[in-house]
């Protein structure tokens, strides 16, 4: 049986602001630390991993990283597959300035933004690496909330037909005999305790 924790980033101060992030280098903010601190304290008291595969962008790097060093667990790449969907011209703006700029449709203009399914497909192929090359393996893969989702309902799609991740929260999927099962599902247990989030 394989196991892949999927952990979504701390928050950023672009999360706080609404401001969409796509494929920018947005660094964690002074809670987005403390909030991957949490996790992986959590992390370290639950059971042990034995690989972490992040996105490369700094928000999910900081991330990984902070775990992987209470884990005493190096992360082993990164990986491009695992980025945020790419946001197009709609990266750096809010929700307000997009619709002064394109109007309220603004979501059916073609802006550049990445393609849903491409995207999917992304996340999709680096499961199957996963699969392949790390079977019987615990392996947390940190990245950001909508290629996290967005892989989510292309592999059990029955499950999930709608998603919302928080920040730092984990999901865990097991694959047996090809067969998926989601054990647990944006999990925060870990911010629950503290007064900073």
């Amino acid at each position: 049986m394989t196991t892949i924790g999927f952990v979504r980033h701390g928050i950023t101060d672009w999360n706080i602001q609404g401001i969409a992030q796509g494929s920018a280098d947005v660094s964690l903010n002074d809670t987005g630390l403390q909030q991957a601190e949490a996790l992986a304290e959590r992390l370290a008291q639950e059971d042990k991993w034995d690989r972490i595969i992040s996105s490369d962008l700094a928000r999910a790097k900081e991330t990984a990283e902070i775990i992987g060093k209470k884990l005493n667990l190096p992360v082993s790449h990164f990986d491009i597959r695992l980025r945020e969907r790419n946001g197009g011209k709609i990266e750096g703006t809010t929700e307000q300035e997009r619709i002064e700029k394109w109007g309220a449709d603004w979501r059916s203009l073609d802006l550049d933004m990445e393609n849903l399914d491409d995207a999917a497909d992304r996340g999709l192929s680096l499961v199957e690496d996963v699969l392949a090359h790390f079977k019987g393996e615990r392996v947390l893969l940190v990245s950001h909330g909508g290629l996290i989702g967005l892989t989510l309902k292309k592999l059990i799609p029955d499950k999930f037909t709608k998603t919302s991740l928080d920040n730092t929260s984990i999901t865990i999927l097991t694959n047996a005999e090809n067969k998926w099962d989601c054990s647990l599902y944006n999990c925060t247990v870990h911010l629950e305790n503290s007064k900073s989030f």
